[in-house]
């Protein structure tokens, strides 16, 4: 399983350690990238990805989760954003040092979430609905034998529904959707990077 203990993340020379003091850490991913090249950046890797995809590299089981978890949003009325939601953002706490050094506009959209900053090596971003206010932290650090891709989850409760939501979606998270999710990273990473184009799927 790729979950970790928190405290090899929190070791790291982050950004996000100090912007979200006092914000509880949730979980800590991550997963080992093979690669014998020097310079490689996460947001450089993220942009291959995007530009150079060949396929959905979302796995299907995943898929479905989360289409499921969408269209029981929109029936529920879940992830409309309120005013007080929108003023509960972190980005207007962010120095403009740090929005000067961001790669992508804070406050621009990522799929649901909100980019706060993104850095070469650091991203995170943010959501903000009815259930929960929540970050995710994305790091890449070079280690022996290539790289390590981080995925820290923080989540800040907005009432009651918070400790309940996560109670019921963090079977499946744990289980299937990050382990999934980080699988397909990897086999991205190795087809962009390793000079294997041919990658077993996961389904």
């Amino acid at each position: 399983m790729p979950r970790i203990s928190p405290r090899e993340f929190l070791d790291l020379p982050l950004r996000v350690h100090s912007f979200l003091e006092g914000v509880p850490l949730h979980d800590v991913w991550a997963v080992d990238l093979p690669s014998g090249f020097n310079g490689i950046t996460l947001c450089e890797f993220r942009n291959r990805v995007k530009t150079q995809s060949q396929r959905n590299t979302i796995p299907n089981t995943t898929k479905a989760l989360l289409g499921l978890r969408f269209a029981l949003g929109r029936v529920c009325r879940l992830d409309a954003q309120t005013s007080a939601q929108k003023l509960a953002s972190y980005i207007k706490f962010l120095p403009q040092d740090d929005r000067d050094r961001s790669l992508v506009p804070p406050g621009s959209k990522e799929s649901v979430f909100d980019v706060v900053y993104s850095f070469e090596n650091e991203i995170l971003l943010e959501i903000v609905n009815a259930t929960v206010h929540a970050f995710w932290a994305q790091a890449l650090a070079r280690v022996s034998d290539g790289y390590r891709l981080y995925w820290a989850i923080y989540v800040k409760p907005v009432g009651w529904i918070t400790r309940a939501y996560m109670a019921l979606i963090d079977p499946l998270r744990r289980l299937v959707v990050y382990p999934q999710l980080l699988s397909s990273t990897r086999q991205e990473w190795l087809r962009l990077y390793s000079g294997q184009d041919s990658v077993v799927h996961v389904n």
